[in-house]
């Protein structure tokens, strides 16, 4: 009885299955060909042949003949045929141009509204966000370094140690000499201002203006009265950078913890978050976070050479003409040319105004046509041939990520913005591309079956 049960249900779930096959069936022939459809009310069905059902006129009581697949009907317009993406015909009479606009909108709603909240997530725990994508920036800068140990035979642990606490008393011997010439010049920078404030006065009753003693006690007194009314805000200011300087120091702990644990296990984490992925995904998507990753080393290599070159071209005209500061303007180049474009061009003023101040117009426009030459000298020379085609991006994205940068995290910001965009470039176009990735040398392929 049991068995006699079961051949009943499968039976009955194969006339389900039929009727619901041949519904689907004829609803793909409908769409296929929308004029295969019988004369309505009100139609006259003409058909090819001389039969008794040639002309027939339907009416509500007598609907008439049904029309073969080669009839005609006369005096009614054929209905529109359907898009294969349609769903009813209120999408057909839609005008296409109007659905391809509004299923844009929508998507880029979607989009819009996810990088929003990313944006609002990143801004949450800047304080996090912002020490690792330092640390990833100095591990591509000493990764190599780490490489040339391990080559010589040392532990991967005590390599990246040496590496990195050779790095920070780099680091921190260039800070103490900058620290200390700066302490020195102070004096002697500060009675020069003096004179050149005096020389200033000077020019403005005798020069064009001819400004009277009167006016100009006036104006100092308003600029006296402006620094009185906001010595509030700037209290304020220092009392909140003193309140972060808790965050300041966690972050530098931060940035040194993770420098040191991507130094040693950069690839067992990459891999880890490459297996998080689909299976089919995971092999494209491990080819371009290692070219990222040679784009991310090859810039900041590129770009701490690129500043070398500005901070000893520009220090050695300040030396030259004996200009006080010379070695930490050229530590301030250096630093500036992190931030293409803008950062060495904003340093090379600081170098200008310190040689206006101390020696007088003539040398500081010496000094400022050595910071023009300098610009072209590394824009059209430098740039391109040592950052190369794998890092090449366009001036109007560079500009438009130092600003959106700046505006997201300060200096930070335009600090990391380039670099994020060369590896997003280079991601996105190593993903977008057609070809699949190479095999590498020590891939086992795993087949279920035997060929």
């Amino acid at each position: 009885m049991r068995e006699v049960r079961l051949s009943r249900f499968e039976r009955v779930r194969g006339r389900l299955r039929r009727a619901y096959e041949s519904g689907r069936e004829s609803v793909r022939r409908a769409r296929a060909d929308p004029t295969d459809r019988a004369g309505g009310p009100g139609r006259t069905v003409t058909t090819g042949g001389d039969s008794p059902g040639e002309v027939g006129v339907a009416s509500p009581t007598s609907p008439g003949p049904a029309a073969p697949p080669s009839a005609t009907v006369v005096g009614a317009e054929p209905p529109a045929a359907m898009h294969n993406s349609t769903a009813s015909r209120d999408d057909a009479d839609v005008p296409h141009a109007l659905r391809i606009a509004a299923a844009w909108s929508w998507r880029l709603i979607v989009v819009g509204v996810v990088f929003w909240a990313l944006l609002k997530i990143v801004a949450t725990i800047s304080i996090v966000i912002i020490p690792l994508a330092i640390a990833l920036l100095l591990s591509a800068l000493l990764a190599p370094a780490v490489g040339w140990l391990l080559r010589a035979r040392l532990p991967r642990s005590l390599a990246t140690a040496v590496v990195l606490v050779g790095g920070l008393a780099g680091v921190i011997g260039t800070l103490t000499l900058v620290v200390n010439e700066f302490i020195k010049g102070v004096p002697e920078l500060s009675k020069k201002s003096s004179e050149g404030v005096r020389q200033i006065q000077d020019w403005l009753k005798t020069g064009p203006l001819h400004l009277s003693d009167s006016q100009l006690t006036r104006y100092i007194d308003e600029a006296q009265d402006w620094i009185n009314n906001n010595t509030e805000k700037f209290t304020s200011g220092a009392v909140s950078t003193a309140a972060t300087l808790a965050e300041v120091l966690t972050g530098i702990v931060l940035v040194l913890f993770a420098t040191f644990f991507f130094l040693r296990d950069g690839s067992r984490i990459w891999r880890f978050l490459v297996r998080l992925l689909p299976v089919a995904a995971r092999w494209k998507v491990d080819d371009a976070g290692r070219a990222a990753w040679e784009t991310l080393g090859a810039y900041v290599r590129a770009t701490v050479l690129v500043a070398f070159i500005d901070a000893v071209g520009i220090g050695a005209f300040l030396v030259a003409f004996d200009i006080p500061f010379a070695f930490p303007l050229a530590a301030l180049v250096f630093l500036g040319a992190f931030i293409p474009i803008v950062g060495a061009a904003l340093s090379g003023v600081v170098a200008v105004l310190v040689a206006l101040v101390d020696s007088g117009p003539v040398t500081a426009l010496i000094i400022l046509g050595v910071v023009i030459g300098v610009q072209q000298v590394e824009g059209h020379i430098l740039q391109p041939l040592i950052m190369g085609r794998a890092v090449a991006i366009h001036p109007l994205a560079v500009i438009i990520g130092i600003a959106a940068g700046v505006v997201l995290a300060g200096i930070t910001g335009a600090l990391v913005s380039v670099p994020l965009i060369a590896v997003l470039n280079t991601a996105v176009r190593r993903l977008a591309a057609r070809t699949v990735p190479d095999t590498p040398p020590d891939a086992v392929v795993v087949a279920s079956k035997a060929p």
